[in-house]
């Protein structure tokens, strides 16, 4: 049987106070509509449709999944249209499950007990329970003998009376239906209503009209169906997105020091005993291997780190495109900064105010305080001294730098790249090398010192 996933994401979201489209605002790293997009993959749907409108051609370009199509409404009006614009490009035969892009939350688990309650022949709704019901559908029952109940309508908020206002059993934009009875149910929807709009909830009293049985369902815990209406919302999901977070990384083992202060905004991969202090941000993609810790105040993207590796407070590591490695054992901050292509092997030490860029540091190889290396490859057990940096660029184009193994480069030096440090030289303090420096030599380029017995030191006049 097949299974269409059905995703409304047109509305312009005008309490956002934004010019983004509503589904393209940002929740632990991702849209709101890559999460729901997300979710429906776990489900392996045979088709993706979201249905587009405000700002169709940025949505559409921002997001990709298998088997994914978009069709668009325009103009919007209401969900009921903006399902319409979907029936003709889904199966004739199977389930249609149709979802909000803007409920991020949303789990798998959920959808899969909603497409297992419609079972091909019934009108599945998603429904929760909410203290205060305030904007949503409320759910009509009608009572039996038997003191059962059975679902006979949805009322808008908007269209309610105040005693259907008081009913707390709401619909949460969730439902999923036999795609045969669908299709003629979202023809015969009309627009008489508060709104003025094509109501997708209609559909449950023709439904009824039909026999076809109206079941209902629920999720877990009610905070996946939150949807994303304003900043506040949003904030306020984003806050539930990262605890649940933080609640998964302590129970595979890792050590948070406080577990609201900890923000993962991608992937996080953690090995056995890795420890996190407070205020560390990951992105991207991150792995840190067994027996990490990391220190209060780093951000962490799109990096692989080795086991046994510290990273000292305040820490800046960002992969970007072509990512950061960090080998075993390394000992990396405080205040260090690695950036995109920086590749550092066992036991390296890259120690505060350090910049690493498009650079291999072999194992052992040390830059403990003060300096830059750009575009370089340095051997192992180099010794990088404060103050010293490679002078990659010269205006127009990057040049590599490279150091052979056992180099000492004293402190406050500029290597001007392209330039060769053979194995085990020597650069004296404050040199500006600038051709290539000969392997078990020391290359020194100063100006010779000079003191002026006669000097005086200008004064102020008066």
């Amino acid at each position: 049987m097949a299974l269409d996933i059905v995703i409304m994401a047109a509305g312009k979201g005008t309490r956002m106070k934004s010019d983004r489209p509503k589904v393209l605002h940002e929740l632990a790293g991702r849209s709101l509509l890559e999460h729901v997009l997300h979710t429906a993959g776990e489900v392996a749907a045979d088709r993706v449709v979201v249905v587009t409108g405000h700002g169709a051609e940025q949505v559409e370009a921002s997001v990709r999944a298998p088997n994914l199509q978009f069709v668009r409404q325009s103009p919007q009006l209401g969900t009921g249209h903006a399902v319409q614009q979907s029936a003709p490009v889904l199966h004739s035969d199977g389930i249609t499950l149709i979802l909000n892009g803007d409920t991020p939350l949303i789990q798998a688990a959920t959808l899969r007990a909603l497409v297992d309650a419609c079972a091909g022949d019934k009108l599945a709704l998603l429904t929760v329970t909410l203290a205060d019901a305030t904007g949503y559908g409320r759910i009509l029952r009608s009572a039996a003998a038997d003191g059962t109940s059975t679902v006979q309508a949805i009322v808008e908020h908007k269209d309610a009376t105040p005693e259907q206002r008081a009913i707390t059993e709401v619909y949460t934009g969730a439902m999923a239906a036999p795609t045969a009875l669908l299709k003629p149910w979202l023809a015969r929807l009309d627009n008489r209503n508060a709104q003025g709009e094509y109501y997708l909830t209609d559909v449950v009293a023709f439904a009824v009209a039909d026999g076809v049985p109206v079941v209902a369902a629920q999720p877990q815990r009610a905070s996946e169906v939150l949807g994303v209406n304003s900043p506040q919302q949003l904030a306020e999901l984003e806050r539930l997105c990262q605890r649940d977070q933080a609640e998964a990384l302590m129970t595979a083992g890792v050590r948070l020091a406080d577990p609201a202060r900890i923000d993962v905004r991608g992937s996080l991969q953690c090995g056995v005993d890795v420890s996190i202090d407070v205020n560390c941000v990951f992105e991207g993609a991150v792995s840190l291997g067994h027996r990490v810790k990391v220190g209060a105040n780093c951000v962490i993207r799109n990096a692989a780190i080795g086991d046994d590796v510290v990273i000292h407070p305040y820490t800046h590591i960002d992969g970007d495109t072509l990512g950061v490695t960090v080998g075993r054992g390394s000992l990396i901050g405080p205040y260090a900064r690695l950036r995109p292509g920086a590749v550092l092997g066992a036991e390296v030490h890259i120690g505060n105010f350090v910049e690493v860029k498009n650079s291999t540091l072999a194992d052992g190889a040390k830059a403990n305080h003060l300096a830059y290396l750009g575009d370089a490859t340095v051997g192992e057990r180099v010794n990088f001294g404060a103050g010293s940096i490679t002078a990659n660029y010269d205006g127009a184009n990057k040049h590599r730098t490279e150091i052979g193994a056992d180099v000492h480069v004293g402190s406050n030096c500029v290597l001007v790249a392209p330039i060769t440090v053979g194995a085990g030289a020597t650069i004296g303090a404050g040199s500006t090398i600038t051709r290539q420096a000969p392997a078990g030599e020391l290359t020194v380029v100063r100006g010779r010192q000079v003191s002026l017995p006669t000097w005086k030191r200008p004064v102020k006049p008066g």
